[in-house]
């Protein structure tokens, strides 16, 4: 054992700490995209309690070691490269459900907890976290706050720093802080919470998270429409500019709506859960729209609306599994239609996905060009949007700017990167501009 991991050995256990060569293979795949290839972690260390973490912490803050944290990995490729890491801290056996206030409609857990069993024990009490990121099998609630990674329900929820109340988190000298509280109506602190989303592990490492609950609604139903760019575009408008209120209102492209079956033209995927009597009235002034426009019209109910969006789901995790290459794209929710469409001439890319302007583009790295990605984002800012690369081999990483930020708030990013990590110890160089 090299002598990073037998100073961490003490504080976790042996059966907790690993070093590269004796590391599961499915685990370096993971680690492998964010971390260059010439600097393999020393130690991978899984501490089990919020202590073991925080005394992980402090150790290499005193020792002035990287650290990479991460929970389930499953988003580790996410990210810029990270610079001279020497070890990866997971959560992932920080799993436990530390309090569910029924009442209250709220609940505390640990970062290790995967959304997916979450959904499933707040299922037997009729509530759910209006949360549905990629990969909900894999995904921790402490990755998921550190990407800012929302689904289709950020159209009529919001998105992570909505539903988060409270969080407790180790700084980077060790030591253990909170923030928030654990009710909705509380105004105790600073605001955190919406400061560690979206921060990719650079600030603190999470430990615990209280989010806010919905009521399972009583019914579910989603309308699809298809045809040309023009009538999903407007189709949009008037929904954002209506008083209806989709749960989602997901825009895709050709190609995917072939995929599911659904038709061969741009696809729009409207989906309402309340009471039946407003589902129905709903679905039914998307069908109006819909004849308004010419566009086709299919209706899905019950447990045909459920397998709409498993089937949509799937396809998104194929399509995953065949890409090499991720982009996330972000534009007015009323620029979206047109987006997409200039985007699918470019030719080369697999699946497009907009979700409330956000989306996802998946192909294959042998298919595109650096010229492509560029395209694909300049694009994107000249519609007051963005384009971040989220997954890539690490040679195309480190020919881009993979964040591509535009904006005029670097300099403040960087004051807090300073303020909370002064020794640059947590996840150096894998956010926005090298921080």
């Amino acid at each position: 054992m090299n002598a990073i991991a037998s100073t961490l050995e003490p504080i976790v256990g042996n059966s907790n700490i690993y070093t590269w060569e004796n590391l599961d293979p499915s685990w370096q795949e993971r680690i492998k995209p964010a971390i260059a290839p010439d600097t393999l972690p020393k130690a991978i260390v899984y501490p089990s309690t919020p202590e073991q973490l925080a005394q992980v912490i402090g150790l290499a803050h005193s020792q002035h070691y990287h650290l990479l944290p991460c929970g389930n990995g499953s988003k580790l490729g996410w990210g810029d490269i990270g610079k001279d890491i020497d070890v990866v801290v997971s959560t992932k056996q920080l799993n436990q459900i530390i309090d569910h206030a029924v009442g209250d409609l709220t609940v505390t857990v640990e970062a290790g907890v995967k959304i997916a069993d979450l959904q499933a024990i707040l299922e037997k009490t009729g509530q759910f976290l209006a949360l549905d990121p990629a990969y909900p099998q894999e995904a921790t609630i402490g990755g998921i706050i550190a990407t800012a990674d929302s689904g289709s329900l950020r159209q009529r929820y919001g998105g992570v720093r909505d539903m988060l109340l409270g969080i407790s988190f180790v700084r980077s000298d060790g030591n253990i802080a909170k923030a928030g509280g654990r009710v909705v109506k509380n105004v105790a602190g600073y605001d955190l919470m919406k400061l560690f989303t979206g921060s990719y592990g650079t600030l603190g490492i999470i430990t615990q998270a209280t989010f806010r609950l919905y009521p399972i609604p009583e019914a579910s139903a989603s309308m699809v429409l298809t045809g040309e760019m023009d009538g999903i575009a407007s189709a949009v408008t008037t929904v954002l500019a209506s008083a209806l209120t989709p749960t989602a209102l997901d825009l895709l492209s050709p190609k995917l709506v072939t995929e599911l079956g659904i038709g061969q033209d741009m696809g729009l995927m409207v989906r309402f859960q309340s009471v039946a009597d407003s589902v129905k009235e709903q679905c039914a002034q998307i069908q109006s729209i819909a004849e308004q426009l010419g566009l086709r019209n299919s209706f899905y109910n019950n447990e045909d609306d459920t397998s709409l969006w498993e089937s949509l789901a799937n396809s998104i995790r194929k399509s995953r599994q065949s890409s090499k290459i991720v982009c996330k794209i972000g534009v007015l929710p009323t620029a979206a239609a047109k987006t997409l469409n200039t985007l699918e001439k470019l030719g080369g890319l697999g699946v497009i996905h907009v979700r409330s302007g956000l989306g996802k583009v998946w192909f294959d790295s042998e298919a595109v060009s650096l010229d492509v990605i560029q395209t694909m984002r300049s694009y994107c800012q000249s519609e007051q949007g963005f384009l971040t690369v989220l997954e890539a081999p690490i040679t195309l990483k480190q020919e881009l700017d993979i964040w591509g930020y535009q904006g005029n708030g670097l300099e403040v990013m960087r004051g807090l990167k300073r303020k909370f990590d002064p020794e640059n110890v947590l996840s150096p160089g894998r956010f926005v501009g090298g921080i």
